[in-house]
Parts: structure tokens; C-alpha cells; sequence
């Protein structure tokens, strides 16, 4: 075969091809082409994570109760020594529904970064065959030496656009930059679970130990009440002063049906987080302690928000996602090169189908160039490149809320941290007024007001200690989850015997195939960024 026959097609193509670079170094157009040879044949910018601003030190960083060092936030409510609350956590990161869910979404993500690695391939081909009988016109101006025939074939055929301005790559830049955010978004859920169940828990906790001194002040009145019923009957005082102690003491009671019912609901939510519905779990759920903050909390330093907060690392890898499909845009502005092929076996009789003399085939490039497109791709590509802007922007704003919400919940704790001190001292004051009021009334040296304004006060008092006992609790559990802590449990192994406490009580009923709890495997560590 002639060389100049053959490579003659393939010199005027390149030629085309060096053109359509030339078009690039003109004013207006958008990557170089130095820049194009520099990337290895890719068009559109090259992702680098972008900076942001934040703080050196957080503002409080000098309160005693912070430790601005480094520290293990895997399993952070361990903090509290609860060991319901520990198990309820394991529990809920094996049931919850919305974690599954998380987890599916990181299986699509990952099944779409796989159809992308496949289009750096040929991204067309087929095997064909066939049978076909033909009969040809004998009344036409050309007649065919041979009328009528049969025809077999047999064979294989392939496209290839060759990605010479980096189409392909930036769609597996793009899907892999989605897979990675699926599963930061996966630990974002995980991290936000794992604080619904503790607040969940700490709101329980809290309604519980007010009830306990809702109950026990009901004791302390219908004492009260006994009293004044027995200085009515002995005539030293009027009955008004019966009648007033019988209102406190129902004015009292009345409080009770709503703690019970909040605490009712703060156990279906918990249920529902371990991915159940709703039951019974009182008797599991016995009144105990709140559980306790501890003196101090390490917080590490604000720079640690951009790698270990799993909202912000999302936001950071949707800026990756905009920046490559910025290149993909600007690709549509090219011409696009493919090799195209086909080799296979034609034949008149299937005898002869598989002899050397039926081999035919072909192969050779080609092009096509979108050039009227009255603006639609350059609009196009500005409309991705105001995308990309957006999704930089966002990605500034997440890191400016992230840095205010942790410093909003650890001003928040250490304050309520000031306030239970106070309270404290109030109670204490306020349980010796009660006892004053109540032996100076017996003794005759002072009226029934008194002790029922000093009751009164002790009960507010003691509600109030609670719920702020409560709420710093509850702070940190805030603080945790703004710090970023505990996605990081999914690297751990989880000991079976810290799920048994809950798995226990849990109704049994048997969950579909496809729910199976999402395994630590398949979720893959990505590598911290620098």
C-alpha cells in the first residue's frame, strides 16, 4: 500500500487539529496553549483547594476550662461515663435510616466514578452479525452482475475519541471529587446522629431529674398541708391557711403530666434515631443521673474545622466538582477527534464465512467541530464558570459558619458552666429558708405566706438547677459536633459487647436485605488535606 495513500487523511487532520490550537492563542479564548501542553492535554484550570481565612486561636482560648490541644474526638460522648448513652450510640450507627441512606448515596457516587474511569476507553463498541437475503431491481438503468444473493457477516466495530483536551479526564476528576464529598457528607450525617442521640439523651435525663424533684417537693407539701390541717383543727389558725397549702400542692402536682409527656417524646425520638418505632422503653430507660460535663474540653485550634469538619470538607470538594466540569465546558469548544474501526468476516455462503479470503474492515479518524453554535457553548461554559464561583463562595461561607457556630456553643457552655455555680448556692439558700419558714410557722412565729413563697422559690430554684445541669450537657454535646468529632468511629471496630445494653430491648423484627447497616469498609478513608 502507497504511505502517501494512507497518511496523507491523517496529515490533513492533524493539520486541522493545529489550527484549532492556533484558535487558542487568540484574545478571547481561555486555556493557552502552553497551558494546554503543560496539563498534559487538558483544558480548564487545574484544582488546587482553595484558602480561606480563620481565626489562629479561638476567643475564649485562654478560659481555663479549654485545651487548645490536639485530641481524640472519635468517640467524644465517652466524655459523659454513661454507659447507656455509649451503647445508644453504637446502636444508632448500626440501625439509623438516614445514616443507610448516606451510605447508598456513597455506593451511587462510587458506581458513577466507575462509568467515568470506563469512557477513558473506546466509548463505543459492538459486536455484529448477521443473515440477509438480497434481490436486486432488474428493471433499473444499472443492473448488478448478480441479482439476487445471500449475504453473511460476522464482526466487531469501535470508536475512540481520543481525549486530546482532557473531556474524559475531567469527568473522572469530576466523579471522583463526587464520591469523596458523598462520603464527607456521609460522615456529616453520622456526625449530627451521634449529637441528636446525646442532646436526645441529655433532654431525657434532664426531664427526669426535674420530675424526680417535682415528686419529691409533692412529699414536702403534702407535709405541709398535713400541718396546717392539724393547727386548723386545733383551732391556732383559719382554714385559709389549709386552703393555701392545698392549692400550692395542686398547683405543684399539675406540673408533673408535662414533664412525663416531654419525656415520652424525647424516648420516641430516641427510638426513631436507633431506626425503630416508637415503644415503650421506660423500664429500660430508668431515671438516673444528668450526665456530667467534664472541667475541661479540648477544642484543638479553629484550622482544625477545615479537616475535620465533615460539612466543610464537602463544601471544599464541591468547589473540586465545579472546577472540573469548568473544564468540560470549555472542551464542548473544541473539535473532537475519534478513530473509528471495524474489522469482521462477510461472505455470500456461510461455508466460506470464516476463510482469510472474507476478512474486511477499516479504520481511520475523524472529526466533528460545533462552530455555529450562535453562542451556545461559550454561554454555556460562562454559566459553569458562574458555578464554579458559587461554589467557591459557598465554600468560604460554610468555613465563616462553621468557625462562628463552635464559637457560639463554646461561649454557651462555659457561661452555663458560670450559671450553675450561682444557681447552686441559690438552692442551698433556698432549702434553708424552707426549713426556717416551716419551723417558725409550727412554732407559731411566723405566717403560712411565707412558707408557701419559700416553697415556691425552692421548687423554681431546684427546676432551674436541673435544666442548667442539663444544658451544659447539652452545650457540649454542641461543641462536639461543631468541633467535627466522631465521624471518625466508622475506622474503629466496634466491640459487640457495647451494643448489647440496647440491642436488648429493641423490638425484634427483621430488617430488609437492602437496609443491611452500612460497614466501615465501605465507606474508604480519604487523606486529610494540607
Amino acid at each position: 500500500m502507497d504511505a502517501n495513500h494512507f497518511f496523507g487523511p491523517t496529515r490533513r487532520l492533524t493539520a486541522m487539529l493545529l489550527m484549532a490550537v492556533s484558535l487558542c492563542a487568540t484574545p478571547g479564548c481561555l486555556t493557552p496553549p502552553r497551558q494546554w501542553l503543560k496539563q498534559h492535554l487538558k483544558v480548564g484550570p487545574n484544582y488546587c483547594p482553595p484558602a480561606v481565612p480563620i481565626a489562629p486561636e479561638w476567643i475564649d482560648a485562654d478560659n481555663p476550662s479549654l485545651v487548645t490541644a490536639s485530641g481524640n474526638y472519635s468517640s467524644w460522648w465517652q466524655v459523659f461515663g454513661d454507659p447507656l448513652l455509649n451503647a445508644l450510640e453504637e446502636e444508632a450507627a448500626a440501625e439509623n435510616l438516614q445514616l443507610r441512606q448516606a451510605a447508598m448515596r456513597v455506593v451511587e457516587a462510587r458506581a458513577l466514578l466507575y462509568t467515568a474511569r470506563g469512557t477513558l476507553g473506546p466509548q463505543s463498541q459492538q459486536a455484529t452479525g448477521g443473515f440477509s437475503r438480497i434481490k436486486s431491481s432488474e428493471t433499473t438503468a444499472f443492473q448488478f452482475p448478480v441479482l439476487e444473493y445471500d449475504r453473511w457477516n460476522v464482526g466487531f466495530n469501535a470508536s475512540w475519541e481520543l481525549d486530546l483536551w482532557g473531556r474524559f479526564r475531567r469527568l473522572v476528576e469530576a466523579a471522583e471529587a463526587n464520591h469523596e464529598e458523598s462520603i464527607f457528607n456521609y460522615d456529616d450525617v453520622l456526625v449530627v446522629l451521634q449529637a441528636e442521640i446525646a442532646s436526645a439523651y441529655v433532654q431525657m435525663r434532664t426531664l427526669q431529674q426535674r420530675l424526680t424533684i417535682v415528686r419529691r417537693n409533692v412529699e414536702l407539701q403534702e407535709e405541709t398541708l398535713g400541718l396546717a390541717q392539724t393547727r386548723f383543727e386545733n383551732g391556732r389558725v383559719s382554714e385559709l391557711d389549709v386552703a393555701q397549702a392545698s392549692t400550692n400542692l395542686e398547683a405543684t402536682r399539675a406540673t408533673i403530666p408535662p414533664l412525663e409527656e416531654a419525656i415520652r417524646k424525647t424516648q420516641n425520638a430516641l427510638c426513631v434515631l436507633l431506626g425503630a418505632p416508637p415503644f415503650d422503653i421506660s423500664a429500660e430507660t430508668t431515671a438516673g443521673a444528668i450526665p456530667t460535663a467534664p472541667e475541661q474540653v479540648v477544642v484543638g485550634i479553629p484550622a482544625d474545622l477545615l479537616r475535620r469538619r465533615p460539612d466543610v470538607r464537602a463544601a471544599e470538594r464541591q468547589v473540586a466538582i465545579q472546577s472540573a466540569l469548568l473544564g468540560i465546558s470549555e472542551s464542548n469548544l473544541y473539535p473532537h477527534v475519534a478513530l473509528t474501526g471495524s474489522i469482521g468476516l462477510e461472505s455470500e455462503k456461510f461455508s466460506d464465512l470464516f476463510r482469510s479470503e472474507s476478512l474486511a474492515g477499516s479504520i481511520g479518524p475523524g472529526f466533528s467541530w460545533d462552530i455555529l453554535n450562535y453562542g451556545r457553548l461559550i454561554n454555556g461554559y460562562r454559566a459553569q464558570e458562574a458555578r464554579f464561583q458559587q461554589a467557591l463562595l459557598g465554600y468560604r461561607q460554610v468555613v465563616l459558619d462553621a468557625d462562628r457556630a463552635t464559637e457560639d456553643a463554646i461561649i454557651s457552655y462555659l457561661k452555663e458552666r458560670e450559671t450553675i455555680a450561682t444557681l447552686q448556692s441559690a438552692v442551698t439558700s433556698a432549702e434553708r429558708a424552707v426549713e426556717i419558714a416551716t419551723l417558725q410557722y409550727s412554732e407559731g412565729k411566723a405566717d403560712f405566706q411565707r412558707v408557701l413563697d419559700s416553697q415556691r422559690v425552692l421548687v423554681l430554684r431546684q427546676e432551674l438547677l436541673a435544666s442548667s445541669r442539663g444544658q451544659v450537657s447539652e452545650n457540649l454535646v454542641k461543641v462536639y459536633k461543631e468541633l467535627g468529632g466522631g465521624w471518625q468511629t466508622r475506622y474503629a471496630e466496634i466491640p459487640a459487647e457495647n451494643l448489647l445494653p440496647v440491642a436488648s430491648f429493641l423490638p425484634s423484627q427483621p430488617a430488609p436485605e437492602e437496609l443491611d447497616a452500612p460497614q466501615p469498609e465501605m465507606l474508604p478513608e480519604i487523606s486529610q488535606p494540607k
